[in-house]
Order: structure tokens, then sequence, then C-alpha cells
């Protein structure tokens, strides 16, 4: 695991075999550079930078539409610089118009990044599981997937396109969207926030013969599926956008409520890394090597 990483291209080509692969490939959820390294120590093929956490992290708010691009790709750069797995990130709806998202492909490119989704939402956007949405003309979505598949250099940067019609539009009118967006160019499709495990069985059913992305949120739209039946399905991916977010909010009130009740969190420390272990987790050996042979 190196400090920073360079280029995105093999990690590009790697996800592009992996999901050509027949399996199903999961990628948990970050915000940070820190969550991603951990994601690639636990053995996952790849991670997701969520949107929904960049903005709970970066702004302490919540999703909708009010993080800017130029916010979502440094934070992207700097997951993509930290592991050496591929990076699938949320570009939202692309930031405007076709002209927005050449800028927006071309940047998350740039940035080391080997997919990214953008919506059919209308801006400022929405989480996909929150209520009050609506989606821009099926024509308006076409043209931004096809500037999307221009823009980008390296022909295996990976375009999801997802729509949000469930929620305004019924399951039908989302799969005939998702249909216009392959037909665009859309590598991957992502129908957000079906209601039934026989929803996500139909999208798979419709759409079958295109890569199919699945969103596992916590307490979401989307009822719990297994991994089992996903695959089943015939879905070529599944993200767990608010998983870790979720979990590291639980420990760091726990942590800061021991600190409250107690003066010290030293009940707890024999639950945490030790301060030694995590600095060589995070590189410090690495640095310690270079600042050998270059000096500083």
């Amino acid at each position: 695991m190196g400090v920073l990483r360079g280029g995105g291209g093999d990690r590009r080509r790697r996800l592009r075999e992996l999901l050509e692969g027949g399996g199903l490939v999961a990628a948990p959820g970050v915000y940070d550079a820190l969550g991603a390294r951990l994601v690639e120590e636990a053995g996952f093929p790849a991670v997701y930078m969520t949107g929904f956490g960049s903005a709970a992290a970066l702004g302490g708010m919540p999703d909708v539409g009010l993080l800017t691009m130029s916010e979502m790709v440094e934070n992207a750069r700097r997951i993509a610089q930290a592991v050496d797995i591929p990076l699938i990130a949320d570009a939202d709806t692309g930031y405007g118009n076709p002209l927005n998202v050449i800028r927006a492909v071309k940047s998350y490119e740039a940035a080391g990044v080997a997919a990214i989704h953008i919506e059919d939402q209308v801006f400022p956007k929405k989480c996909g599981h929150l209520s009050g949405k609506q989606v821009v003309p099926v024509e308006e979505m076409v043209q931004k997937v096809r500037a999307a598949i221009y823009a980008r250099e390296d022909e295996d940067f990976v375009i999801i396109a997802r729509t949000d019609a469930r929620a305004v539009e019924g399951l039908g009118r989302a799969i005939e969207r998702a249909r216009a967006y392959r037909e665009a160019g859309a590598d991957v499709l992502f129908v957000e926030a079906v209601e039934s495990e026989e929803e996500a069985e139909t999208v798979a059913r419709e759409l079958a013969g295109t890569p199919l992305l699945f969103n596992w949120v916590e307490g979401g739209k989307t009822p719990p599926v297994s991994a089992e039946r996903l695959e089943e399905m015939g879905y070529s991916l599944v993200i767990f956008p608010v998983s870790t977010l979720l979990g590291a909010t639980r420990e760091m009130r726990r942590v800061l409520r021991e600190i409250r009740e107690r003066g010290t969190p030293e009940a707890l420390s024999g639950e945490s890394p030790s301060f030694s272990g995590f600095v060589e987790f995070i590189g410090l050996p690495e640095v310690r090597e270079l600042e050998g042979r270059f000096g500083g």
C-alpha cells in the first residue's frame, strides 16, 4: 500500500474485468481516504465514494445538492490516491447541462477515479432515498449520457447511468428510462430506490444483458436483499453507501459518551487499534523509508 498512488488506468481496467467477470462486485461506501484504506484492508475489490457520506463529512449537512463539483472531485482525488483498488464515485447530476457533464467526466477521470454515476434528477438533487425528488425529461438525460461517453479519454472509464424515476413516474417508466440510457451508451444501469425484492427482480429481468448496480441502504426505501440473491438475479455491482458512515457515527458517539461520563476513554482503549499500529497502517513506515532515501 503506497502513500500516494498515480493514475487510475490499471484500476479502471481492473473494474471493467470485475464487471465482466459474471459475479457480484461489492463496493462499500466511504467518505474519506482513511475509510478507503480500511475497505482495501478488508479485502474488497472496489470502493465507492458516497455523495451522502461526503455531504455529511465535508459539510455536516444532508445530501441535497449543496456540495459543488470541485468539492466532490477533490474528495475523490484524495480517496483514489490512498488505495490501489478501483474507486467508483457519485457524480450527482453531472452538475448541470451536458457541457458541465463533459467537465465533470474529465475532472473525475483526471482524479484517478475508475467509474462515476450520474443521475436524472432535477438540480438541486436529493439523496435517492429521500422524498420530494424530481426528474428531468428523458431526452435531457440521454444527452448527458452521450456527453459523458464523448468526454472520457480512457475507454475503460465506466459510465453508470442512474434513474430516480421509480419514486416519480413508477417502476415501468424507470425501466424505460434505463433502456434509453443504455442505448445512449451507458456501461452500467442503476435504477434507484426500488421498493421491494420483487421490483429488484423485475429490473434485473427487464434489463438483462447490461451490468446492473444495486444500492443497499440501511433504512432506505429498498428492503435488504442478500448478496446471494442479488447475484442470482444478475446484478453485477452492489454499493453500501452509508454502512461505514453509520458505523463510524455509532462508535464516535460511544467514545464521546465515555469521555463525557468518565473523563477519559481509557475503558475503551483495549477495543481500539494501538497508536503505533494505526500509524503503521496509514503508511508511516513507507514515509520513513522515503525520508531515508531522499532526505526530509
